[in-house]
């Protein structure tokens, strides 16, 4: 059963601001964790924004965990649809309450996010309403189930638009998907830039750095990369600190990172902060990011890390070159080459006033490409050329 598990609450005095024509529309996510990941942070900010141009939102989600970040100030109502298994006989009944949860809110548009959600949801969405579909597409396909993957093959014309991450993302879903490309579109994420002023960096010692790279734990993200370019760096910058901020993923993977960081002789200069963390200070506390992932659709990390003035190092993969300018607001380093992430470390290192104007080449790109209000508005643009169509 659909369970309404959360309303955002009412400022005492304050009138809503929700028109009573606003069009309803539902975000469905396959799950709300305790620490949200960069879509599920995405949903929240969509949800909180659209209002202002006409949208009822709702948030969906198939599992929540009760102690979920989602939950302190929801945007929008949050509703939970209890779904294990998309093709059990559970499902069935699940398909016949979304179907009437659909009906009942008069839902014009379902926005769908992740697997389970694009391919379960939206097959629902379409046999059984009249609602518009959109999936939002984040990612290369990197995590996709062989079963997953024909799925979406065999759902290319179920969406009534798809809208890519990145312009890498866009490609994949019409080469490997088999979308039209008159359905999909690039809409790049955004940062609320209200959120990440631009900060002041800590003062140090002559030669002493910070080098932090943010992301979920799991070989996906290449930390182990990551551990083996600081052991070149330090050879040369021996007061250089490496910092791995995330939520753990992989356990096993933590612990092969943990050995390599013993074999390298880096215990006294990389440090893990698992969990939930601010992530504002430790980006402000910082001299460079790096991402050293080996797949990526488009990253949230790397536009905050650029809201927050530091120069980026990131692998070419995904959209990461799309956001970062190579030589101009960071360095493009190949994937999988932990010694090309050092050298580009070390030439930031040995030019700390290039560094500094990459950062700032960083900033006025997200103040003019990638803010949340770019981003939103242009959803919100998708939206009305769907319904007018």
């Amino acid at each position: 059963m659909i369970e309404l598990i959360a309303m955002p609450s009412s400022v005492p005095g304050e009138t809503s601001t929700m028109r009573s024509d606003a069009c309803p529309i539902l975000l469905v996510v396959d799950e709300l964790r305790q620490i949200l990941g960069g879509g599920e942070r995405i949903v929240l900010q969509l949800a909180s924004s659209l209002t202002r141009y006409g949208y009822q939102p709702g948030i969906l989600t198939f599992s929540l965990d009760p102690e979920s970040a989602a939950l302190r100030v929801p945007p929008c109502p949050i509703y939970l649809l209890p779904l294990q298994r998309p093709f059990d006989v559970k499902a069935v009944q699940a398909a016949l309450e979304f179907r009437a949860f659909l009906r009942q809110q008069k839902i014009r548009i379902v926005h769908t996010f992740f697997a389970t959600s694009d391919i379960w949801a939206g097959f629902i969405t379409k046999i059984t309403s009249n609602a518009n579909l959109i999936w939002s597409r984040r990612d290369m396909g990197f995590l996709r189930t062989r079963k997953q993957r024909i799925a979406y093959r065999l759902m290319a014309r179920f969406p009534d638009r798809v809208l890519a991450v990145s312009e890498r993302v866009r490609l994949h879903a019409i080469d490997v998907d088999g979308v039209n490309p008159e359905r999909v579109e690039t809409i790049y994420n955004g940062v609320n830039l209200e959120d990440w002023p631009s900060p002041s960096r800590p003062q140090r010692k002559p030669g002493e750095f910070l080098i932090v790279t943010v992301g979920n734990i799991r070989r996906v993200k290449g930390q182990d990369l990551f551990v083996r370019a600081a052991a070149t760096v330090v050879r040369q910058f021996p007061e250089t600190r490496f910092l791995i901020v995330g939520e753990v993923l992989e356990k096993e993977y933590v612990n092969e990172l943990r050995r390599l960081v013993d074999e390298l002789g880096l215990t006294k200069y990389l440090r893990f902060e698992a969990g939930q963390t601010d992530l504002r200070q430790h980006l402000t506390e910082a001299d460079i990011f790096v991402l050293p992932s080996r797949s990526e659709g488009f990253s949230n990390a790397i536009i905050e890390a650029m809201a927050s003035s530091l120069p980026v190092v990131a692998t070419d993969v995904g959209g990461n070159s799309e956001a970062v300018a190579d030589g101009a607001s960071g360095f493009i380093a190949p994937p999988n080459d932990a010694e090309a992430l050092a050298d580009a470390v070390i030439s930031l290192l040995s030019d700390p006033a290039r560094a500094r104007a990459m950062g700032l080449s960083g900033r006025k790109t997200v103040e003019e490409k990638f803010s949340m209000e770019i981003m939103v508005k242009q959803v919100a643009r998708a939206y009305t050329r769907l319904l007018h169509d």
